[in-house]
């Protein structure tokens, strides 16, 4: 039996049934920064993004504590002296500070992690309003590749902007639409 990849499944998926998993992925750290989020939480805030309708209290503390996993998540780049793009294009055989197995596998590990948190992070920060980590989308939405991260952030960057994703030039509109938003703020 063939199992469909994870990135065809989140182009397809429900936009909602997509922001709910990718939230209670974040559940553990959240609760580290004081926000209980239940899977009902979770749920209904994705909901709300995809009605439209402006967060609500609860989303706006998931927002808040989402920004502050991702700035702990650039910190953790930053000590390598990588951006998020640069990490993303750093294979772990570039990498300094490793001598051994054990060492190589929890550089990777550390690294991998702040990778996902800042992508899976900005795209539900997005959805959820806040326009901060548009570069961050942006840079994944143009890789040419078949990653989950990138299909997660075409899937927000086309809904906040309303593009349509069969435009031939989708990935241009967007990014006028983005330029847009970041005038604004």
């Amino acid at each position: 039996m063939v199992r469909p990849d994870r990135a065809s499944l989140a182009s397809t998926a429900p936009l909602d049934d997509l922001l709910t998993l990718l939230l209670r992925q974040f559940r553990r750290p959240l609760a580290l920064h004081n926000v209980d989020l239940k899977d009902a939480d979770a749920q209904a805030i994705a909901q709300a993004i995809v009605q439209r309708q402006p967060p609500d209290a609860r989303a706006q503390a998931v927002r808040d504590a989402l920004t502050r996993l991702i700035a702990e998540s650039e910190a953790v780049l930053k000590q390598w002296n990588l951006t998020f793009e640069q990490a993303m294009e750093t294979g772990m055989d570039a990498m300094p500070g490793w001598e051994t197995t054990s060492e190589f596998l929890d550089l990777a590990n550390e690294k991998s992690n702040a990778e996902i948190r800042i992508a899976a992070g900005s795209a539900l920060v997005t959805a959820l309003g806040d326009c901060r980590y548009l570069p961050h989308l942006l840079y994944l939405a143009a890789r040419d590749d078949d990653d989950l991260d990138t299909a997660i952030a075409r899937r927000v960057l086309l809904f906040q902007s309303g593009v349509d994703p069969a435009a031939p030039d989708w990935l241009a509109r967007v990014r006028a639409w983005a330029e847009k938003q970041q005038a604004s703020d």
